[in-house]
């Protein structure tokens, strides 16, 4: 490329994996305990209700701290908070959490069951201090890992028992938690959402009931920058926008008031800008936007000023890009020992082998025999239907065997790519034209490249619709 010094792809997916990290990792896509607060990186919020009425407390970050430490299978949280109401009210809780972790590799999945270890909280309201003298609670989550996401969710049941004034006048206030939470995690963003429902039961044995939705999430967002000048050697380029956001709603009945009350709040976004494409032959392409987005990224990568976007997409080059796409922190590794290749006709020194043996490990990437996998190839719209939704890990979510798909070419669909080519549709990835799928057709380099796009905008917001949205407003 004349006058251009491309930049290294290790250079960009560092880039792009400080511009996620940037954001806290106290975001990674996990509500605070079962309370309902909020944090970003200066404050903490929630609403307390044991004194039988909402009251909002607050804190500095560094008054409201998580830490979580995994070790030979146990994983340890522990929360510290120190919070103030705008009345005086003071919230002092200390809770340690030890969840017991066990891996099932074979099989991508698992499961973390545990307990309360070490509690202390009180909650000091004008003349009363309410003081938790037991604890009780069972939590126990299920993560199913797939190559592009994780997914995952759990359930928590809990009784906290509250003591306030002295003796002889002690009195009790009984909390009960029921509160259940599903969310994702990929290179592309991450969201929680949790529901809690709470039972009041107070010291003259009324009783009141809380119920909070929370959802956690963090995003990653494409922008295109224009530039202003008419001069410059370009005229725009991409930017990687990096947020996270709480937002937590408590719908209360208590004996004496009821309502609902909300909190939300942001973390300060990073921005990191990308390489330039620079091809010469997209000016009138359909398809540009979506070729020069995967370009900056790192997910194509050429050498030459021309894409050639109406030629096949080669099987080998889609292998690299979805590779990429779903777990860019694959790096090459530089070592002089040989090894051996995961297919007879694709040398393990070929550029981006990695990721195609990546792909390969993660069941995501087959070859057209055991051996081989033709990486010159041209591929087809049944392989990369396949493909995509093997690397999502939703070839569960086609019918029982024996069904067909809605297009008027069903009969031509390999078997191995039908459960996949149902499943592509009704997440919106491809569609066919005139009634038929064409699956063995090939598709055109341009092509290839929408279908990237519309699966990682699926990774960047559908999912993120599906597990906030979805739930907060149809549960």
């Amino acid at each position: 490329m004349k006058n251009y010094k491309k930049i290294p792809l290790l250079m960009v997916f560092t880039v792009l994996l400080l511009s996620i990290l940037a954001i806290p990792k106290f975001v990674s896509a996990q509500t605070i305990d079962l309370n309902g607060g909020i944090k970003n990186e200066y404050t903490y919020e929630e609403y307390v209700f044991i004194s039988g009425k909402p009251i909002k407390v607050t804190g500095t970050s560094k008054n409201a701290t998580v830490t979580v430490k995994e070790s030979k299978g146990k994983l340890t949280e522990t929360y510290k908070f120190t919070l103030t109401g705008s009345n005086g009210e003071k919230l002092t809780r200390n809770f340690t959490y030890v969840s017991e972790v066990t891996n099932y590799d074979q099989i991508g999945q698992s499961t973390a069951t545990g307990e309360v270890t070490k509690f202390t909280e009180k909650f000091v309201v004008g003349n009363s201090t309410y003081t938790l003298s037991d604890y009780q609670l069972s939590k126990s989550a299920i993560t199913d890992k797939r190559p592009a996401s994780d997914y995952y969710s759990g359930n928590a049941i809990a009784r906290k028992t509250y003591t306030v004034g002295k003796a002889p006048n002690i009195q009790t206030v009984l909390v009960n938690v029921d509160s259940r939470h599903e969310g994702y995690e990929n290179f592309w963003g991450a969201t929680e959402t949790q529901i809690t429902d709470y039972e009041i039961v107070f010291n003259n044995g009324e009783i009141g009931t809380v119920k909070n939705r929370v959802s956690t999430t963090k995003s990653r967002t494409l922008n295109y920058e224009e530039n202003g000048s008419s001069l410059s050697s370009f005229n725009g380029g991409y930017a990687v926008i990096s947020s996270a956001d709480t937002i937590s709603e408590y719908t209360y009945g208590l004996p004496a008031a009821s309502g609902t009350v909300d909190l939300d709040i942001e973390y300060m976004p990073r921005i990191e800008r990308l390489i330039l494409p620079k091809f010469r032959d997209l000016s009138s392409n359909w398809a540009k936007e979506s070729i020069e987005k995967l370009y900056s990224l790192g997910i194509l990568d050429d050498q030459s000023n021309f894409f050639s976007p109406n030629t096949p997409m080669q099987r080998y080059d889609f292998a690299v890009a979805v590779g990429k796409a779903i777990d860019l922190r694959v790096l090459e590794e530089k070592t002089k020992k040989k090894t051996t290749s995961v297919f007879k006709d694709v040398k393990s020194t070929t550029k981006d082998y990695n990721y195609l043996k990546s792909a390969v490990d993660k069941g995501v990437i087959k070859g057209v025999t055991s051996t081989t996998f033709e990486p010159e190839g041209f591929l087809t719209r049944q392989q990369a239907a396949t493909i995509l939704v093997r690397a999502l890990g939703l070839e569960g979510k086609a019918p029982d065997p024996g069904y067909k798909t809605i297009y008027k070419d069903d009969y031509k669909i390999t078997d191995y790519a039908r459960d996949s080519i149902y499943v592509i549709t009704e997440l919106g990835l491809m569609s066919g034209s005139n009634g038929k799928f064409n699956p063995k057709d090939k598709l055109t380099r341009a092509q290839a490249s929408a279908i990237m796009i519309r699966f990682l905008e699926y990774l960047e917001t559908d999912l993120k619709q599906n597990f906030r949205d979805d739930i907060l407003f149809f549960d």
